[in-house]
């Protein structure tokens, strides 16, 4: 028996295949013998590769390669939730969920990852399957950043700030040496990292992000650097930590302003030599890994101040990137706002949804201070609110309305000059633009920006 399981009918093939989660029927052993079209498209498997084999083949498990049988023979493999989850469904006959945490590599990319999975028990001529439904597929799909005729690997924008970025990413990404990424919070400072290790000679290797801001110390010291089985209480095996993941490939520090002093030190040795110890274990190990970091510190300051080591930051920060905030390159909002909407296209049930000009002037005047991030969540809310397939002020969030205000009022204040009434007014002030704007009874900047919309080019008095 093979995938055929799911072609037995048309109709049986086109209800699978609609669906909008992961389906993957594993027999008793633990084999995959199906899997359905959405599966293959967003864990970017291939029917042909998987079938017969663990699931950890399908969901792209990173403990696949610890034993030489592959998926469900290695130590960790009896730990395996999917594995008990689809046992414990065809041993009851009753449906199971779960959720379970996984590292997965996605696109090439080593993740951290929680799956809400669900199995139910079924027969099919006289053999005993269960059927694994992955119901939160979008969460795996956001790692796989799809190119944009805008940018590349993600990052959207044509203006000189980014096109500037999308340059000095190509050149730093022929070198092995160390990047450090600068900017502020939610600018994209991952995609920027991994942009740099697709376009290397690393790309075939894995990309392995970290948050060093995210863990307590002495949990991060085991995430960086592995630990052997019994070095702590709930170390119940020999697991790598990230730097040996990566080797030949990339890890990526994020938030790398966060360490800690006696982290600091344990990673300046590693930039050194290459070389550290898992904890709990004499034995030394050898890694050829590229490091990329992030912050949105002034790590400059942060060495000024003691807080973080003037050695490490210069081994650190060899070929620096600074990503410039949204509030600074306005002019690639309506991009970036084509790309989201075109990427939240389920949420719009494929039909064509636009921001009115008013709406897209506001974002234009809005400072971001969450950059994208912000943005992205702009679009969501709109797309919630909308009730055609036009979006609105009216649509946008609360957070908005301060600069919708002020956006309104300036355009009403502008609606009320006319050519004739300016024109006169320049007449009597003698081409006085303060004085001109004073008669008129608006600002100077009001008074510029009809200049600029009717082409009036005037010499400043």
């Amino acid at each position: 028996m093979n995938n055929n399981l799911l072609l037995d009918n048309s109709f049986a093939s086109t209800l699978v295949n609609s669906l909008p989660c992961g389906l993957v029927v594993v027999d008793r052993k633990g084999r995959v013998r199906a899997v359905n079209n959405i599966s293959e498209r967003v864990l970017m498997i291939s029917k042909q590769t998987v079938i017969g084999k663990g699931t950890g083949n399908v969901l792209g498990c990173l403990h696949v390669s610890d034993h030489p049988k592959g998926c469900g023979f290695a130590e960790c493999c009896h730990y395996c939730e999917v594995q008990k989850l689809t046992i414990k469904a065809l041993d009851t006959n009753q449906n199971q969920k779960a959720s379970a945490h996984f590292q997965l590599i996605i696109d090439g990319q080593v993740r951290d990852l929680t799956l809400f999975l669900s199995a139910f028990p079924f027969i099919f001529d006289d053999e005993s399957f269960s059927i694994l439904m992955i119901e939160n597929l979008s969460t795996i799909s956001a790692f796989a950043p799809k190119e944009a005729r805008e940018g590349f690997w993600g990052l959207v924008g044509s203006s000189p700030k980014m096109l500037e970025l999308f340059d000095t990413i190509r050149q730093v990404a022929r070198t092995n040496a160390a990047v450090l990424i600068q900017g502020e919070s939610g600018t994209g400072k991952e995609l920027a990292a991994l942009a740099v290790h697709k376009e290397s000679k690393r790309a075939h290797n894995h990309f392995v992000p970290i948050n060093c801001g995210a863990l307590p110390e002495g949990l991060l010291e085991s995430e960086l650097f592995g630990h052997v089985k019994g070095s702590f209480t709930g170390a119940h095996r020999d697991r790598k930590g990230r730097f040996e993941l990566a080797d030949d490939g990339t890890i990526f520090l994020d938030e790398v302003g966060e360490l800690s002093p006696a982290t600091q030190v344990k990673l300046l040795r590693v930039l050194q030599d290459g070389s550290f110890e898992p904890v709990g274990s004499e034995r030394t190990v050898q890694v050829n890994a590229r490091v990329i970091s992030a912050t949105n510190k002034k790590l400059e300051e942060e060495v000024l101040a003691g807080r973080f080591r003037n050695d490490l930051y210069y081994r650190l920060c060899v070929m620096p990137i600074i990503i410039h905030p949204l509030r600074d390159r306005p002019e690639d909002i309506p991009l970036l706002v084509e790309y989201f909407l075109d990427q939240f296209s389920e949420e719009t049930r494929g039909r064509k949804v636009t921001f009115s000009d008013t709406a897209l002037s506001i974002l234009r005047s809005h400072p971001w201070p969450g950059n994208v991030r912000e943005l992205i969540n702009t679009i969501k809310f709109a797309l919630v609110k909308r009730r055609g397939n036009r979006i609105k002020p009216e649509h946008l969030p609360p957070t908005l309305l301060p600069y919708m205000a002020n956006h309104l009022a300036i355009r009403h204040r502008e609606s009320k000059l006319k050519t004739d009434s300016v024109l006169e007014a320049l007449a009597q002030t003698g081409g006085n633009k303060v004085r001109t704007a004073e008669t008129l009874g608006v600002s100077r900047s009001t008074l510029y920006r009809f200049f600029a919309k009717q082409g009036i080019d005037l010499v400043d008095s």
